[in-house]
């Protein structure tokens, strides 16, 4: 028996173009006592990253899959397939790196190999949506002599920022952000290059504020005005928005606006409702505030953006974008007064109508959503960062 330990250095969370570093430890956990005969040896082990998509037949319409790729790969026990025994196709996948070959190891005796791979820009963002699933792994194959193959696979999230394919690395080592009194290699300098580019980029598009008025209306008049002081936020962030409600000439009973996210199928791979289908376009609701606002002037609200959401993102087969939904409830009464009169000759008893004619009516406003820190994200939704299995 030998136990398989792989561990992430920096949490399950990377951002693509980033390097990833796991330690795998190999042990044969019996006790050092235990005879000679009782050692282990295995004849190879092998890591690879790779991307696996599948899609939701009643949502899309993909083009008839090749036959000798089919949705669940089979159950080769000869050859290292990252993605066997998962369902739908392997879209993106790093070179395999061999970690060892021929490794013996006595009872009690552990051995540790580090695995470095860059993680690809071109991929998709890691998502579990309605229609379609992006899904990154990092797969450890290992074979005992005459046996088959065992795979470990350690879930990832990858986050992705577009904009950093044609980036170019600083190739001069006086232009790099570096420390002299710290020794990296050319790739640690590169990643950490990279991740500072990120983080100045990300900083740059969310630190923008400027006001943002608009003009809420029906078919009757003004129901009021909305503010928000920026549109473009990163995960984590709070969106925070005012309403006006003083200057309207409808009266507001009650409003609500929802965080949701809008996933649609590209035109070409939706398939049709009358074929069975399901709708190709599905919105999830991340936060939501209602408030019954008839006599209030102003108020605001502030929706916080999960840290364990997808940014917005755009593939040949699904887009992903962000917006705030907002639903109002107006009267159809002109100069609606539910107030009781404030001079009266005498106390008395004042109720409200029982019942008040409304209108209903909702409005969108995109805004754009961008990764954060994959650090950040680790640490506010940690995951699991080691795995194990026995062979």
């Amino acid at each position: 028996m030998i136990e398989v330990v792989a561990e992430l250095s920096r949490g399950p969370v990377f951002l693509a173009g980033e390097a990833l570093e796991c330690v795998v430890t190999v042990t044969n956990p019996l006790p050092p006592t235990a005879t000679s005969a009782s050692s282990e040896a295995l004849a190879w082990a092998s890591a690879q990253i790779h991307c696996q998509f599948h899609a939701s037949e009643s949502r899309v319409a993909l083009p008839p899959p090749d036959s000798s790729q089919p949705d669940v790969q089979p159950e080769s026990q000869t050859v290292f397939l990252p993605h066997r025994g998962e369902r739908g196709q392997c879209i993106l996948s790093t070179p395999p790196k061999i970690l060892f070959c021929d490794l013996r190891l006595d009872p009690g005796e552990s051995k540790s190999y580090s695995y470095s791979e860059v993680l690809p820009v071109e991929g998709p963002p890691s998502f579990r949506g309605q229609s379609v699933k992006y899904v990154y792994k990092l797969t450890i194959g290992c074979q005992r002599v005459n046996s088959p193959i065992t795979l470990l696979r350690v879930p990832l999230r990858v986050l992705v920022l577009t904009g950093l394919q044609d980036v170019r690395f600083p190739q001069d080592e006086a232009v790099a952000p570096s420390s002299p009194f710290l020794e990296e290699d050319e790739g640690g300098k590169k990643d950490s290059w990279l991740t500072e580019l990120a983080g100045e980029r990300l900083m740059a598009a969310t630190s923008c504020r400027s006001l943002h008025l608009y003009n809420i209306s029906d078919g009757q008049g003004k129901v009021g005005t909305f503010g928000i002081f920026k549109s473009v936020y990163r995960l984590g962030e709070d969106v925070v928005g005012t309403l006006n409600l003083g200057e309207g000439t409808v009266a507001c009973l009650q409003y609500s606006v929802s965080l949701q996210t809008e996933e649609r199928v590209q035109p070409e791979y939706q398939r049709r409702r009358g074929a069975g289908g399901a709708p190709s376009v599905s919105h999830i609701t991340h936060a939501r505030h209602q408030e019954s606002c008839l006599h209030t002037t102003r108020t605001s609200f502030s929706l916080p953006i999960p840290l364990s959401s997808t940014p917005g993102f755009c593939t040949a087969i699904v887009s992903l974008k962000w917006r705030l939904h907002f639903e109002f409830v107006t009267s159809r009464e002109p100069g609606l007064v539910l107030l009781p009169p404030m001079e009266q000759p005498e106390p008395a008893t004042w109720t409200g109508p029982e019942q008040v004619p409304v209108d209903t009516f909702s409005w969108d406003l995109p805004i754009k959503v961008l990764p954060t820190s994959p650090t950040l994200a680790s640490y506010a939704a940690p995951g699991p960062s080691t795995s194990t299995i026995t062979i």
